[in-house]
This record gives C-alpha cells, structure tokens and sequence, in this order.
C-alpha cells in the first residue's frame, strides 16, 4: 500500500473544499469518486483522535476515541459531515429551505438548523417522540436557531408530513430541499465514507491499525459510509460494530444493505454489500430508543470519571456500553486497537438532566 499526504486547499467555488487525504495506490484512488461530490464546509477537518489510557488498562484493549463531539458547528456531531454533502447539494439547486425530521432530542435536527442558517437558509423540522418539547438540550439550541418546529404525534406520520409541508412550501415560491431522518442519504453515507480515510490517516500518525471500529447506529448512514470508505480504502478487514440505540439488528442490517449499495451505485464503483458484511448489536437498547436506565447512567459516570468524556444517554453511552460488554467477553479480541467514534450528542445530556440525575 502506497501512503503519503497530500493537502488540498479550498476551490474558488465557495461551497465545495476538499479534506486533507491519503493518496492510496492502483484501484484504491476509487476513494476520489467521493472528493469528486462538492461540500460545504461546515467544520474543520480532521477532528481529534485521542488516546483512552485508563479505559484501556482497564479492558485490555489499545482505545482511540474520534472526537466527532468537538467539531466547531452547533456543538458538533456526526451529522456535520453528511450535512457537508447535502447542503452543497441542496445549495447547487437553488433551495432556499430545508426540511427534516427527527426526535424532541435529535441531533440532526440541531446541526440540521445550524447548517441552514450558516447557510443563509431557512429551517422546518418535524418532530416526532420520543421526548418533550421543553425548552433546554438540543430544543433549546432549535428554537435558538429559529427553526420551525412542526411536532407529530407518531413517527409513521413524519414522512408524509414532510412532504405535505414542501408541497405547501412550493405553493407559495419557497424552493424546499427534503433531507431524510439522520440525514440518511447516499450524500450523507459520503460523509463517513471520507470519514474512513480520516480514521485511518490518523491511526497511522499514531502508529496504530484499528482491528474494530465502534459507534452508535441508528438510521444507518455512518455505517454504511464506514464500511463503504473502509472498502474503497482497501482496508474492508476492518470491522465496523454498530450498536443500536433501539433498532432491532435486522432492520438495521436491511438499512445498511441498502444504503451502502445505493450509494456505490451513485459512485459507479463496482461494490456490493449483502446483510453478512455487517455487524450490529441491538442487545445493548436498554428499553428501546430513547430509554434511560440506570446502566446507561452508569456508563455515562465511569467514562466521565475515567476519561473526563461526557457521553449523552441516548446514543454514545450506550454505544461505549456495548463496546466495554464486547471487550470483557472476549468479542473484541484483547490487545486490539480500538476507535470508538464519539457521535456527539452532549445536549441531549442537559436535555434528559432529571432523567440522569435519578441515577447520580
């Protein structure tokens, strides 16, 4: 494998930049299809990877964590990088709104908002439980950003009332721009596909190969663009472990399937995923989606107290959960190097304080 940096500063378009990346040899430069999709940038890029010393005495591991939490947009978050994709996209056709979806506690929602209004854009976001509409966590944040705020009693219902309100929107001369919930979107899987190359850019840097991977997952697009990235890469022996936040694994598996193939598709590489390309753990929910139990909050208290990393009760503490679970049973293979990607999701902790607090 032929490695070596190469930097490239931003396009004279204002909306398009490309990351710093590993130039690799032969039939792996496919990873170039994806630098060939404009962004806008919202973030500065690569964020931190930071050694875990104490975690890793403890479970035997060797535990990077990729700060995807202190990114500089709206208090940061995986979502950041597939909004670079789909703002670009939403910008190149003259779309003056964007329209989303997601829970009372959504991230997306957040960087979704933000996004829109660095871009000069208006915002709707659908929201659906669970969660209170209370005014603090990633709320707060929302109705600081101005984004209009369209609550659904049921989930089922948000799709269609997406498209209902970008049919009023049209009606009325608005150019509406419809991103899919998680921004889950072949330009959304581009994000994590670059986010790969970052990954294992900085690993090297480190002197390190990561064995595993591991992250929250949910509506799909970060794993799939990990194992899509890690693919283009040559570098598919990588394993990628989602753990849900409260899907079941096969509904999850089918979403993967299907982004990862789609958007390999949109690239015109020949890849093909199929439900054993990936691995999903869907024993770590604790209740289901959204759910806050004493397990969570104790995760969230010993990473806190051993690593000073604040993880929220939603999505990443039960992301670590299941990484600290895989690693003392033996699933992680001891003396492995190990990034967790830490999603972001820190409101959400201020959001769910009384939740938290019972269990402090």
């Amino acid at each position: 494998m032929l490695l070596f940096l190469v930097s490239s500063s931003a396009l004279r378009k204002p909306s398009v930049f490309l990351l710093n990346c590993v130039l690799l040899s032969g039939e792996r430069r496919m990873i170039w299809r994806v630098l060939s999709y404009p962004r806008y940038k919202l973030t500065s890029l690569p964020t931190p990877m930071e050694r875990a010393a104490r975690l890793s005495k403890e479970l035997g591991i060797e535990l990077i964590v990729k700060r995807d939490d202190v990114m500089e947009l709206c208090m940061g978050g995986n979502k950041v990088r597939k909004l670079e994709f789909i703002l670009a996209d939403a910008l190149s056709k003259g779309c003056d709104v964007l329209i989303t979806r997601g829970a009372a506690h959504s991230n997306h929602v957040r960087l979704t908002a933000a996004a829109a209004r660095r871009a000069g854009l208006d915002v709707y976001a659908v929201i659906t439980p669970p969660g209170s509409l209370a005014t603090q966590g990633n709320v707060l944040l929302d109705r600081l950003l101005g984004a209009n705020i369209v609550p659904v009693d049921r989930a089922e219902e948000a799709d269609e009332t997406m498209l209902k309100l970008a049919e009023r929107l049209r009606s009325e001369g608005r150019r509406p721009y419809v991103i899919p919930v998680g921004g889950a979107s072949e330009l959304g899987v581009l994000g994590y596909a670059l986010a790969a190359l970052e990954i294992l850019q900085q690993s090297l840097s480190l002197g390190l190969r990561p064995k595993y991977i591991v992250h929250a997952t949910g509506t799909g697009a970060t794993q799939a663009g990990l194992a899509l990235g890690l693919k283009l890469l040559g570098a598919a022996d990588v394993k990628v472990l989602g753990i849900s936040n409260g899907r079941r694994s096969p509904e999850v598996v089918g979403r993967l399937v299907d982004l990862f193939n789609s958007t390999a598709r949109m690239l015109g590489v020949d890849l093909r995923a199929s439900e054993e390309d990936f691995e999903v753990y869907d024993e770590y929910t604790f209740g289901g989606y959204g759910v806050i139990t004493s397990e969570v909050v104790d995760v969230m208290k010993y990473v806190a107290r051993t690593e000073g990393i604040v993880l929220d009760p939603v999505y990443t503490a039960k992301a670590m959960y299941g990484l600290i679970d895989l690693a003392r049973r033996g699933a992680i293979e001891r003396g492995s190097a190990v990034v967790f990607i830490h999603t972001g999701g820190t409101p959400i902790a201020f959001q769910y304080a009384s939740e938290v607090e019972k269990y402090l």
